[in-house]
């Protein structure tokens, strides 16, 4: 009689797949994320000045808009491993894995079904914005994770009552700090909501007195205050205003039709971003929602309690993302497989289709990405990574027809595309502007600790800082006549290169990419064979200025 292997149906496995699929895709600027800069730029100018409390942006001026916990999250992996894009992002994709475990022992306390705890770490695996979250050195993902731990607290609370085991208050208050730490007021405003719930929910209440428990409390106010009490001493009360004024006034908004449209794009999204899971049961999905909020009234309680408030605070800012939806959708992949398996399980046949489905999907954009190798050229390790994907996904197809590990299938499945879709990104853009410039700076000798002007988006310029690295000073300046004169060098963009209408005789190409929007040129080049030239002539390019006495 066969046994399904243990390690199938443990958090393991849908972990490594995640670490593994999705690397190729986090681990290089394959796609930058604007916010990046901020955290990446900050955490280069403490390795220079050894201040790692205070954060600056590439232009030099003080930036107090977020907590201090993502920058040290950055400098962390700089420290370790040496600045690099990989570097940057390695600490935010194990965060982002170390969510499956979280998500796997929540539903491991519930306890009334043993498939619970292995569909909730499948669906929370493969859930499209934990993924793209787990690639961006941004506070989101931080965020999910330390509330997804005190969502633990929580439950372990709910389950056992007034006398659980003191872990579960250290958990909950521990969370929050870090939480709080990392973005300020909508981890307060969560914990507030999860305190107000555990004390008058009707089904399970937690004591106050069992809640104060002072050494974590304690604890954790010192965890979550630390830095703005140190802020607070350096600067003054001034350093608040940009913080309240990032934290409410840029977010909240009062005017009744963004509202309605924020709530309901908020919906929208909570059930769209579970596709294709919630398609397995879109027949009596209300009647699988009612058994299984029975089965656990105070935890799935709490579970839609926490999604109506994220819904209600979504709808409340002046500027919507479904990034925002993060913290509480781990409590909501616990729900929905709730749902999923009560009473009459998903189907295999259901399940079957998606898989493959999602394999097709795969194999479409993997011929995409052989297309764009083939012409624009590539490393020999692409091509292999290419014959892996496909390999893989010739595998999953032949696994689905035979229905033993559907729920396997189908999360390897979805994390695939990760896979094939670093393979079309990374002739468009690796090397990066950073490591581009790096290069030339090696091969041509720049002086350590040269000062550098950059002039052009901002976005680029932190990717270049960080191809230089602790080593080089670079600042951002608005324009030409803001640079002084012990600035040597010159970086900038092709825009800014027109304006300094031949002020300085020489320049060439430090950096070339492909830029996306002209797509229609690059297909073109690939088939004439010209891709060298159309490159130069519709790539983003960025000029190096030496202006140094000769």
């Amino acid at each position: 009689m066969n046994k399904t292997p243990e390690w199938i149906n443990s958090y393991g496995f849908p972990m490594i797949a995640f670490l593994v699929l999705v690397g190729p895709f986090a681990l290089d600027f394959h796609l930058h994320y604007p916010d990046e800069m901020y955290y990446t730029d900050a955490a280069i100018r403490m390795m220079q000045n050894g201040d790692f409390l205070t954060t600056y942006l590439g232009n030099g001026e003080l930036r107090f808009k977020k907590p201090i916990l993502t920058y040290w999250f950055v400098l962390a992996g700089f420290k370790t491993l040496g600045v690099a894009a990989y570097s940057s992002r390695i600490l935010f994709l194990l965060f982002g894995a170390g969510i499956i475990p979280l998500v796997y022992q929540i539903a491991k306390i519930i306890g009334k079904n043993p498939k619970l705890p292995i569909w909730s770490a499948w669906i929370i695996a493969t859930h499209p914005i934990i993924i793209f979250s787990s690639t961006r050195s941004i506070p989101d993902i931080l965020l999910a994770f330390f509330m997804t731990l005190a969502a633990l607290g929580v439950t372990g609370l709910l389950k056992y009552g007034n006398d659980s085991p003191k872990r579960y208050l250290w958990f909950f208050y521990l969370g929050l700090a870090f939480a709080f730490e990392t973005k300020g007021l909508p981890a307060a405003a969560l914990g507030f909501v999860a305190m107000a719930y555990m004390i008058f929910n009707p089904w399970n209440r937690i004591k106050i007195t069992k809640l104060l428990y002072l050494p974590a409390i304690g604890i954790g106010l010192f965890i979550a205050l630390f830095w703005f009490i140190a802020m607070y001493l350096k600067f003054g009360p001034v350093y608040l205003d940009s913080f309240i004024e990032d934290q409410v006034g840029m977010r909240v908004g009062n005017r009744v039709w963004m509202i309605v449209r924020h709530f309901v794009f908020a919906v929208l999204l909570m059930v769209l971003l579970f596709i294709p899971w919630i398609g397995l049961r879109l027949k009596g999905v209300v009647a699988g929602f009612k058994a299984t909020f029975d089965q656990d009234k105070a935890i799935y309680g709490f579970a839609v309690v926490w999604v109506l408030s994220i819904i209600g605070m979504t709808a409340m800012v002046s500027t919507f993302y479904e990034r925002y939806l993060l913290p509480v959708t781990p409590m909501a992949a616990v729900l929905l497989a709730g749902i999923l398996i009560r009473k009459n399980p998903a189907s295999n046949k259901g399940m079957k289709i998606w898989s493959r489905l999602f394999l097709a999907i795969n194999w479409l954009v993997l011929a995409v990405g052989l297309f764009a190798h083939l012409g624009l050229g590539g490393p020999f390790w692409i091509y292999f990574q290419w014959f892996i994907a496909l390999a893989l996904s010739l595998f999953l197809w032949k696994r689905s027809e035979k229905l033993d590990h559907p729920l396997q299938t189908l999360g390897l499945s979805i994390l695939m595309l990760f896979l094939s879709i670093s393979i079309i990104t990374h002739p468009l853009s690796i090397p990066n502007q950073g490591r581009q410039v790096q290069s030339y700076f090696e091969n041509h000798e720049i002086p350590k600790n040269s000062k550098i002007a950059f002039l052009g988006n901002l976005h680029y310029a932190s990717k270049i800082r960080i191809g230089l690295g602790p080593d080089y000073i670079m600042k951002t300046f608005a324009s030409i006549d803001e640079v002084p004169e012990s600035y040597a060098y010159i970086i900038c963009d092709e825009p800014n290169l027109k304006k300094l209408e031949n002020r300085f005789p020489q320049s060439e190409i430090i950096s070339v990419n492909w830029d996306p929007k002209y797509i229609n040129e690059m297909i073109m080049a690939i088939i004439n064979g010209n891709t060298a030239e159309e490159k130069i002539k519709w790539g983003k390019k960025y000029y190096w200025i030496d202006r140094s006495p000769v």
